[in-house]
């Protein structure tokens, strides 16, 4: 088992996602086809509804609410250890309801995974995205709605 905390595994077609979150921008693919304009998450080359190859990735507003969650008992990786209990939320998007992102409900943005009471986790909680610089990435984390 790895003794660092994960990061995320970027490929071709998911790259600019991450690119949008260092400038602090939720952005997610879309289909350029003016006959479809499906959003889709995960990036992928190809649109499942109608196959075309064209993409373009459209600004998200960063609300949503919980759509899921877990609290992981024990962590799984050594390195989560001393965050225990953490959360792990699926979140999602007010604009695109069939896209959800998986990430942290933190108390502010970097802050560490265990700073929100696990009592305030609620499934339809709403939640805005802020971005935390972790390692070499800027990391999409949520914040509950005020």
């Amino acid at each position: 088992m790895s003794d660092t905390l994960l990061t995320p595994v970027v490929d071709d077609d998911g790259a600019p996602f991450w690119e949008y979150t260092a400038q602090g921008e939720l952005r997610i693919q879309a289909c350029a086809n003016p006959d479809c304009g499906e959003l889709r998450f995960p990036p992928r080359p190809c649109c499942p509804h109608c196959q075309s190859f064209d993409s373009e990735w459209r600004r998200m507003s960063g609300k949503g609410r919980i759509w899921s969650y877990v609290l992981p008992h024990p962590p799984l990786l050594p390195a989560y250890a001393e965050m225990a209990p953490y959360n792990a939320i699926v979140v999602e998007l007010a604009e695109a309801p069939r896209i959800r992102l998986v990430g942290n409900l933190v108390t502010e943005a970097g802050a560490p995974l265990n700073s929100v009471d696990p009592s305030r986790l609620k499934i339809g909680a709403r939640v805005q995205v802020v971005f935390a610089e972790i390692g070499d990435f800027t990391l999409p984390q949520w914040v509950l709605e005020r």
